[in-house]
Parts: structure tokens; C-alpha cells; sequence
């Protein structure tokens, strides 16, 4: 109800278990799935993964009352683009609906801090440093600040650069590491070593950023 009531959201199916989610996905062909984590027949982790590997384009943002570290590494592995606790305010579900339509990736501040206690505590295996030998210094500079939970805003202010230049700083990140989006970034960042894992993400004023539109539907003229 919440979504469907946004003029430029169309919600074209809805589903009452992970199995049928991922046959909705198929037939329809949406931007952006909303899936629960705990799910019957198939979970909301095991749909992500299965919508995320498909060549349709669909990107998964996770919706749990949950927010233990098992869960975020998970869905996040499986190719999450955004993870929501149900006590999202209705104004940030939407806006995290809309942020991945576009295509870019969100955490809520909490979940960052979830994902962080995860390498500290079970001390996850770190990549090769190595691996960020292709990026240019202010590549780095801009994984780093990724890597921080920075917006492209924060970053440009932080680099001294407009957000244009942040933006092809960002694509080439990604481009030149294999990356998705933002959240892959902020892992790549932890994993190669670039961040400490006692190094806090920046809270930002808003919960999260995601996004679940058509493209059909919002795609401009």
C-alpha cells in the first residue's frame, strides 16, 4: 500500500513465499524486489540470491525485523542491494525503493555497524591489498570514503571536486574492481584493508537509500 500510493511506483506482483517471489521476478520483470528474509518454501536469502544471478537486472533490497550480523553478511553475499529493518519509517522505505531503481545501493547506519562487527568479531579472511593496485590515489581516496558510508555530496566536499567528478571516480571504482554497486564497494574496503575494521561508517541523516521502481515505468522520454 505504501509504495503502490507513489505516482511513480508500480508494484507489478506481490508474493507469499521466497519460490513464488522468483517466479513473480521472471514473469514480470520488476527493477527492484522487496523481499522478507524469513520466508516459507524459500527464504528471502536464498530468493536474493536466485533474483541477483538472473540476467533480468531485478535488484533485491532485504526487509527483516532482524539485524544480526548472520543475516546482513548473508543477504549481502547473496547480492543485496539494500537491507531495511521493518521499523523503517514508510518516507525511507520508499526512498530506498527509489535509490535502488536507480541503480545504487543502501545501509541503513545500523546494518553498516552490523557488517563491521562482523569482520572485527569473526575475523572474515581479507583479500589480496594487492587488488587495489589499478585504481588511481584519488580512486583510492573515493573507495575510502565509499568505504565510510559516505554520499557523493559528502565526498565531493570532502575531496574538494564536484559530484560529477565523484561520479566517475565511483563508476571507475567499480568498473576496475568488479564491483556491482556502492555496497560491494564498502565490502571490497574492509576486505582488502583499505578501512580498519574499528573504523566507524559516517552516519548520515537519512536511514538508508534504496530503490524498487519499473524501469518501464520511469524511464524518461
Amino acid at each position: 500500500m505504501i509504495l503502490d500510493a507513489q505516482p511513480d511506483i508500480e508494484v507489478v506482483a506481490e508474493a507469499v513465499d521466497g519460490a513464488r517471489a522468483v517466479d513473480a521476478v521472471r514473469l514480470h520483470a520488476p527493477d527492484v524486489a522487496l523481499l522478507d528474509v524469513r520466508m516459507p518454501v524459500m527464504d528471502g536469502i536464498e530468493a536474493c540470491r536466485a533474483i541477483t544471478a538472473a540476467d533480468g537486472g531485478c535488484r533485491a533490497v532485504m526487509l527483516t525485523t532482524f539485524d544480526s550480523d548472520e543475516y546482513v553478511y548473508e543477504a549481502l553475499h547473496a547480492g543485496a542491494s539494500g537491507f531495511l529493518l521493518k521499523d523503517v519509517r514508510r518516507d525511507d522505505l520508499v526512498h530506498a525503493v527509489r535509490v535502488v531503481a536507480r541503480g545504487d545501493a543502501l545501509l541503513a547506519p545500523s546494518v553498516a555497524r552490523r557488517l563491521i562487527e562482523e569482520y572485527t568479531s569473526r575475523g572474515v579472511r581479507r583479500a589480496d591489498g594487492g587488488r587495489l593496485e589499478v585504481l588511481t590515489a584519488r580512486e583510492r581516496e573515493t573507495l575510502l570514503l565509499l568505504g565510510r558510508g559516505l554520499s557523493n555530496a559528502e565526498i565531493a566536499a570532502e575531496l574538494v571536486v564536484s559530484e560529477h567528478t565523484v561520479k566517475t571516480h565511483v563508476g571507475n571504482v567499480l568498473a576496475k574492481l568488479g564491483l556491482r554497486d556502492r555496497i560491494q564497494a564498502v565490502i571490497c574496503a574492509y576486505e582488502t584493508g583499505l578501512i580498519a575494521a574499528g573504523d566507524p561508517p559516517r552516519e548520515g541523516g537519512g536511514a538508508a537509500r534504496y530503490r524498487s521502481l519499473r524501469r518501464s515505468a520511469r524511464r524518461p522520454a
